[in-house]
């Protein structure tokens, strides 16, 4: 058996007023994805727990079949193991975003979605101006960094109220700055910063070109060392990860999976959706799941960008699902999960924590004909997992055969 999961980062959404009350998945052009509501089964599941945030390394935790509650410990972590980082005992990693402020409003939280060689210029400066012993900064993609700290006894920085940037977007920056003890410390790099990247070449040349300079850092998501166990021995598979982002990468690194890197895939709107519907299949010649995370979905959403989202949407179930239908189209060993991590509404820019549909297709999934694939379409299923992490055992084990 070969098992698909894929992930569509904040698809979800609600009815909008500009599409005549339906959400963008209901617009969108999705045959694939009707053929899998139709030909199998579909349903909702809670991705998040209640009282956790809507954010994505919670769901996408949940999806891979672990507990959050249990196992969460922030997204720093995740992206650390991504990047090679070793935390030690006491170590503090904390997600660091470039981010664009005006006026002292969160103007963009990925400075113009800055490109991967200018951020790391930038990182590296700031590790030369505010990095020590203690302190160190490391450049990952885009506008997404990390930072980690050697925390003394009693600090208790993994305990810090810190808000992610895309929640507070046209807001005041000083109501979301890090709240807690011994947050002074963390505010005092973020304030730093500014001074520091503002006069900085490379944002003198975005401002001349009027693109969002990448003017401060913003520093959240932080948490200390993890472990899970490994997929493999938990659910008797092996498995593979491919994602442009380094949270859900360091997600399939700590769980022991192999990590897929594809050319071409980018985090946003412009990523080689078929390039790696492509590289999924041939991780299955060894593999028996890959799990195939894309972002776009959300990133237009956090953007405010409808069409944005509905392309991002169409180019999912064409190039990504049209692929694996076509491959598969003469075989049967093989199983088909798609859903997003959690609903990010158009209209709010930000995650929230409605249960979200999927739909499965395969062997011994029997189909119930569903019209089409869609969150209130979906409200007509009676398979609904109150705990998420539930889904992918579900997924790998139920025989359904009526």
């Amino acid at each position: 058996m070969k098992y698909i999961v894929v992930v569509a980062d904040g698809m979800a959404d609600y009815p909008l007023p500009e599409l005549e009350g339906r959400t963008p998945v209901e617009v969108a052009r999705t045959p694939n994805m009707d053929f899998i509501a139709h030909n199998g089964r579909l349903g909702r599941v809670k991705t998040v727990p209640d009282k956790m945030t809507p954010a994505s390394d919670v769901a996408n935790i949940s999806i891979m079949g672990y507990d959050p509650a249990v196992y969460y410990a922030g997204r720093g972590p995740l992206e650390a193991a991504n990047l090679g980082v070793v935390l030690e005992e006491g170590d503090v990693a904390f997600r660091c975003n470039v981010v664009s402020i005006s006026n002292q409003a969160m103007q963009d939280y990925s400075a113009g979605h800055i490109s991967t060689k200018e951020a790391a210029i930038l990182l590296k400066f700031i590790n030369n101006k505010l990095g020590n012993e203690r302190i160190q900064f490391y450049p990952g993609i885009s506008y997404r960094h990390l930072m980690v700290v050697k925390q003394g006894v009693n600090e208790g920085l993994e305990l810090l109220e810190c808000t992610p940037p895309h929640d507070i977007l046209g807001k005041n920056i000083e109501e979301y700055l890090p709240k807690g003890k011994n947050a002074d410390s963390i505010r005092k790099l973020m304030q730093d910063s500014r001074g520091l990247l503002e006069t900085h070449e490379i944002n003198q040349v975005r401002i001349d070109l009027k693109e969002n300079p990448a003017n401060m850092i913003w520093l959240w998501g932080q948490g200390k060392k993890i472990s899970m166990p490994v997929f493999s021995e938990k659910y008797g598979i092996t498995g593979s990860v491919i994602s442009a982002v380094d949270l859900i990468k360091g997600l399939g690194r700590i769980l022991g999976m192999d990590i897929i890197n594809v050319p071409g895939a980018t985090g946003y709107y412009d990523t080689d959706y078929e390039g790696k519907a492509r590289a999924a299949l041939r991780s299955l010649e060894k593999k028996d799941l890959v799990y195939v995370h894309i972002e776009a979905p959300d990133e237009a959403s956090h953007n405010g960008d409808l069409r944005e989202k509905i392309t991002a949407i169409e180019r999912i179930d064409t190039l990504v699902l049209g692929t694996f239908l076509e491959h598969f189209k003469h075989k049967e060993n093989f199983r088909i999960l798609i859903l997003p991590d959690h609903a990010t509404p158009v209209s709010m820019r930000t995650h929230a924590s409605d249960p979200v549909c999927f739909g499965m297709f395969g062997k011994d999934i029997a189909g119930r004909g569903f019209l089409h694939y869609s969150e209130k379409e979906a409200e007509k299923s009676d398979l609904f997992f109150e705990k998420g992490h539930e889904l992918l055992k579900y997924f790998i084990t139920n025989r359904d055969g009526v």
